[in-house]
């Protein structure tokens, strides 16, 4: 089954250029179109994509309320692409933070597009650059801090969240430790539970905002 992706962008040119690459990809399909998020909750529940690309600044709801009403409203939530012109633009972060799962500048590459919608749908490795790591390191709070002390993380849990703030998939951390698979796979969930994320990117946002990693 392809991959399924909703665009929502108040620009028609965005959507169109979107539409145009990933649709020429056999292993994806563009299954609908909106021009703010106001409008994703009703076409989220329609249309069940497995990803939506969306614009972080919209005239009615922007991406940061747009991901927080999915996620709050929708058993079972699509991944949620961020798509935004600047990298170091502070609403991307806030976007991660609200419980997006990924980050795309719209100037990207046809190959890096389709690469990243790819990622997100697999679920296994982030996609949010440096400029977004050191806003969330800027952002450090205490509360941050003090989850990762009662977490109580064991030394190979601290190996695995280091390995996954780099933006490695479960595979490439697999053979850094030099151990399977599967196991890297009890780790990611071990980590995930104990922080109480709800997913990698959560989790490795709350590491940078802890400082238990740093930006550079």
């Amino acid at each position: 089954m392809p991959v399924t992706v909703l665009l929502v962008d108040d620009e028609p040119l965005v959507r169109a250029g979107l539409r145009a690459v990933l649709d020429s990809q056999p292993d994806i399909e563009v299954v609908g179109e909106a021009a703010d998020g106001a409008a994703v909750i009703p076409l989220v529940r329609r249309l069940r994509p497995d990803v939506v690309a969306m614009d972080v600044r919209m005239p009615l709801l922007d991406g940061i309320e747009a991901t927080r009403a999915v996620l709050k409203s929708i058993d079972d939530p699509p991944k949620i692409l961020v798509v935004t012109t600047f990298e170091n633009d502070e609403y991307v972060y806030r976007a991660l933070r609200a419980g997006a799962d990924g980050f795309l500048l719209k100037r990207a590459r046809p190959s890096e597009i389709v690469h990243a919608v790819r990622l997100v749908a697999e679920g296994e490795t982030l996609l949010f650059p440096a400029a977004v790591r050191a806003l969330a390191a800027e952002y450090g709070n205490r509360a941050a801090r003090s989850t990762l002390e009662r977490a109580a993380l064991t030394e190979r849990e601290e190996s695995v969240l280091r390995l996954m703030a780099r933006g490695l998939t479960n595979a490439e951390i697999a053979g850094e430790l030099f151990v399977g698979t599967e196991t890297v796979k009890s780790h990611v969930s071990a980590v995930l539970a104990k922080l109480g994320a709800r997913d990698r990117t959560q989790a490795v946002i709350m590491a940078y905002e802890s400082g238990f990693v740093s930006p550079a």
